[in-house]
């Protein structure tokens, strides 16, 4: 068997699959890339949004805190909290700001699909939703998250990282690569999946049943998108502390 010839039409196979859509979208052509214009919009606002309440809230810090700037200390504090629980009391200083970015980005995002009227905005093709309802976001967050993890074993405990793939037999060294591979699967999957599945889920009830059903569900909706927020941070902070302990 040829087994060059078959690999071309396998990574071919493959390049055909991540061409694949579901529905239209909006593109912005920029040189010779094509941009996703949808979810480019939609984090820029989302960005706005959480650079704008940091700087309104805290841009003169008081002795006595204002509402915002406690409200915003409550939420440093939860995400220090968070980082301890996972990562440890003597390492988690530098990986609050990750950390905090990843939950705070992804909780504004998840809510945003629930209570911006992205739909009443018109574009010549597809439509805006939350930046989460979009596999790329998600596995671009996900990403950065695999390499946190690899960067703060590798700084811990240096090239000394790498045998903890054949612990504590030699035997379980494709599986423990394997582990690695399903992280950012895991982490990335399951926050699409569930984004997706809360807006569509409001979509078809509101088509069928337009006046009350929706709004107990849309409520549920935030809920669980602000579980999903903490869900991918807890785990993001896991894997870090994980990594530096090396164990499983």
């Amino acid at each position: 068997m040829n087994v060059i010839p078959f690999s071309i039409k396998t990574l071919k196979g493959l390049y055909d699959i991540s061409g694949v859509e579901v529905g239209q979208h909006l593109y912005w052509q920029i040189g010779g890339l094509q941009i996703h214009a949808q979810v480019l919009i939609t984090s820029w606002v989302v960005i706005a949004i959480l650079l704008g309440s940091v700087i309104i809230a805290v841009r003169n810090p008081q002795t006595i805190p204002t509402d915002g700037q406690n409200f915003f200390e409550y939420i440093l504090e939860f995400i220090r909290d968070l980082s301890k629980t996972q990562i440890g009391e003597e390492e988690y200083g530098p990986w609050v700001p990750f950390i905090g970015t990843m939950f705070l980005f992804i909780f504004v995002s998840n809510w945003s699909g629930a209570l911006l009227p992205w739909k009443i905005i018109q574009l010549p093709h597809g439509e805006l939703a939350a930046p989460t309802n979009d596999i790329n976001t998600t596995v671009a967050l996900a990403l950065p998250t695999s390499a946190a993890y690899f960067y703060a074993g590798l700084t811990k405990k240096g090239l000394g990282y790498f045998g903890k793939y054949i612990q504590p037999t030699p035997i379980l060294l494709p599986i423990n690569i394997l582990e690695d591979f399903t992280k950012p699967l895991s982490l990335s999957f399951r926050l699409f999946g569930n984004i997706l599945a809360d807006e569509l889920v409001v979509v078809v009830l509101v088509s069928l049943v337009p006046l009350v059903v929706p709004i107990p569900v849309m409520f549920l909706g935030l809920f669980t998108s602000g579980i999903q927020a903490l869900i991918f941070a807890t785990l993001a902070a896991a894997y870090i502390g994980e990594s530096m302990e090396g164990h499983h």
